[in-house]
């Protein structure tokens, strides 16, 4: 075994701080990745041009081609087109549902990154669960998941397997195909959706029947808000922290909630007392200005938190009945008997309210509704926000948000419409307002199928192959350039080229062949199915605390050395890695299971119940398949 020199010990450190830097998340990951970077040739562990050419690597030219794909995809609603033929196979029973989405969510999976399919089939997924009075929180981890293990099936299915056969050019290793890996992802999609069929009722939370009805990511209008969360609002939790009760509980008042009422100010309303706010009356009262008219006759929708509440004015208020005539009775405001003044504002084809969930990639997480400051911004109310099993109603100006939160608006469509394009927020539209184009739904799918074309039959590069498919969805407009350029992760595309070069620094200092033989002189001499059964260990639990890219970066060159010293084949101890890295299952840290966290109602614990078992089984079909394909 090497000696460790200075250079393994600086390649180490830079390791070692990579890692800690995931984990602690006092920056974010690409932060982190562009660190590395630049430390890097600064530290001479690499030269200035191999600290930069992940910008220019093939995975990274494939990811940004996939994910422009699979936005024109989204932009033609040939997602949403597979929902109703899903409904006729499925019908009503809660297993062949789940086996029906989960098995299209993974095909899409296969083609278009795990987080894309994931966020379009969530309107889908809520429309289903409601329809069908199946408890959403059944359907959500058996679809996440299943969206998860769907990036197996294809080489261009996630990151990690795109990545990997750049990661083998250094050892001049036969590069993997488009469809080597199927067999392998198909076994483990199938395993996963046969573990939620047969143990589901074990591993999941059951829920309520009446869970559904208060959707997550669905355009509700007026009448049709049936929630399964009551709002206790005893004085006792003053702090905005509303707990759920049982649906059938709620069901009795649910439908109340957001409903809208017209309220007259008095003449003498600003005598003998402090201002009133906006925010005021939400505070003391839990009901939501939707409307303020302000003198002379100026009518603002969605005004602001300090907007005052004046004399002889209207204003239309969101909120439970009697919660409303304690504020009248307090405030001494008449009660009109229906909406008069904004009866055109308030029509259901003008305007709505829908619950919309932040996204793992949104630039909303970490800040405040206050800061946000959606009323200005976008003439649109925040009305309450959804965490894991609690609703925040009084206080939710200064609540951090996280991703998974899931937050009520009421707004016109054409103010929710610029919300829905400002991005960072999951939530569908009334078809009739959305910018679709179905009209190119015909190109998208013409494009996609010449880029798998291109890398099947003509063995052209994937990169080349991809962002050919890319192009031609700009050139026949099903996207404009720059949507495309504004459906790209350019946090995903500068984690990858940032943790390129700290990968080659570990190859090229000789600190992979080090811990290679720390690891095996630790270990002993075992056959090689017992090594990769390792190397997938290992891969599981470093994409637990860092991003699956991250850890396929870092662990490639270490496996392959491993391989190598212990006489295993080199290439399959690197395809374990690129498949162990969507091992991620037990913690909501991926992006798909921090997605479906808030509008399912799960807790950790949840994930850990129920991703411990896949993670078990993906190990063992994983390893299971390679040894029968390729006879280790």
């Amino acid at each position: 075994m090497e000696q460790l020199t200075s250079e393994m010990m600086m390649v180490l450190m830079m390791i070692g701080i990579a890692v800690f830097l995931f984990i602690v998340e006092w920056v974010r990951v690409d932060v982190v990745a562009i660190l590395m970077m630049v430390a890097l040739p600064l530290l001479h562990l690499v030269t200035p041009k191999e600290a930069f050419v992940g910008l220019s690597s093939n995975a990274v030219v494939s990811i940004i081609a996939v994910i422009i794909i699979g936005a024109g995809l989204d932009k033609t609603g040939m997602i949403n087109k597979l929902v109703k033929p899903v409904l006729v196979i499925a019908g009503t029973s809660t297993s062949r549902v789940i086996v029906a989405i989960s098995c299209t969510v993974a095909i899409i999976s296969s083609f278009m990154q795990n987080i894309g399919a994931a966020a379009l089939f969530l309107p889908a997924i809520q429309r289903i669960s409601k329809m069908q009075k199946i408890p959403l929180s059944r359907l959500l981890m058996p679809v996440g998941f299943s969206a998860i293990l769907g990036g197996t099936i294809t080489l261009v299915g996630c990151s990690p397997l795109i990545l990997l056969n750049d990661l083998l050019i250094p050892f001049d290793l036969e590069p993997f195909g488009l469809f080597d890996v199927t067999p392998i992802g198909l076994a483990l999609v199938a395993s996963g959706i046969a573990c939620f069929i047969l143990l589901g009722r074990f591993i999941l939370p059951q829920g309520e029947t009446g869970e559904s009805d208060n959707v997550a990511v669905c355009t509700l209008e007026n009448e049709e808000i049936e929630g399964d969360t009551h709002i206790d609002n005893d004085d006792d939790h003053n702090d905005g922290n509303i707990r759920l009760e049982s649906a059938e509980k709620h069901s009795r008042e649910g439908n109340e909630l957001n409903k809208r009422y017209e309220l007259t100010t008095s003449e003498d309303f600003m005598d003998y007392r402090d201002p009133v706010f906006v925010d005021d009356l939400r505070r003391r009262y839990l009901v939501n200005v939707l409307a303020l008219t302000e003198p002379p006759d100026f009518k603002t929708l969605s005004p602001p938190p300090e907007a005052e509440i004046r004399a002889g004015v209207d204003l239309v208020v969101c909120g439970k009945r009697k919660d409303v005539l304690r504020m009248a009775a307090a405030e001494e405001m008449q009660l009109k008997a229906c909406i008069e003044c904004y009866d055109k504002e308030f029509d259901s084809a003008t305007s709505g309210i829908v619950e919309a969930v932040v996204s793992p990639r949104s630039h909303f997480v970490g800040q405040t509704i206050a800061a946000i400051r959606f009323n200005d911004r976008f003439r649109v109310t925040p009305l309450e926000i959804h965490r894991q099993g609690e609703i925040y109603r009084a206080e939710i100006d200064n609540i951090m948000l996280q991703t998974g939160d899931v937050i009520s608006f009421y707004g016109t469509w054409k103010r929710l419409e610029s919300l829905h394009r400002e991005g960072g927020l999951l939530f569908s539209m009334p078809s009739d307002i959305e910018d679709m184009r179905p009209e190119k739904a015909l190109w998208a799918a013409g494009w996609l199928i010449l880029a798998l074309t291109m890398i099947m039959f003509f063995k052209i590069q994937l990169s080349v192959s991809l962002m050919t498919g890319a192009l031609g969805m700009v050139i026949t407009r099903v996207l404009s350039i720059d949507e495309a350029y504004q459906s790209v992760d350019w946090r995903t595309i500068f984690l990858l080229a940032g943790l390129i070069p700290l990968g080659i620094a570990t190859e090229k200092t000789g600190t992979a062949a080090w811990i290679a033989g720390t690891i095996l002189s630790i270990i002993g001499d075992v056959p090689p199915i017992v090594l990769l059964t390792v190397i997938g260990i290992l891969s599981t639990v470093f994409t637990l605390v860092i991003s699956n890219v991250g850890a396929t970066v870092l662990l490639v060159p270490l496996v392959v050395n491993m391989a190598l010293a212990s006489g295993a084949d080199p290439r399959m101890a690197a395809l374990v890695v690129g498949l162990a890295t969507s091992n991620s299952f037990m913690l909501p840290t991926h992006q798909v299971n921090a997605l479906y966290m808030g509008p399912g109602r799960y807790r950790t614990i949840d994930f850990i119940k129920a991703g411990s078992l896949v993670s078990v089984i993906f190990l063992v079909v994983m390893i299971a398949m390679i040894s029968l394909i390729y006879g280790i």
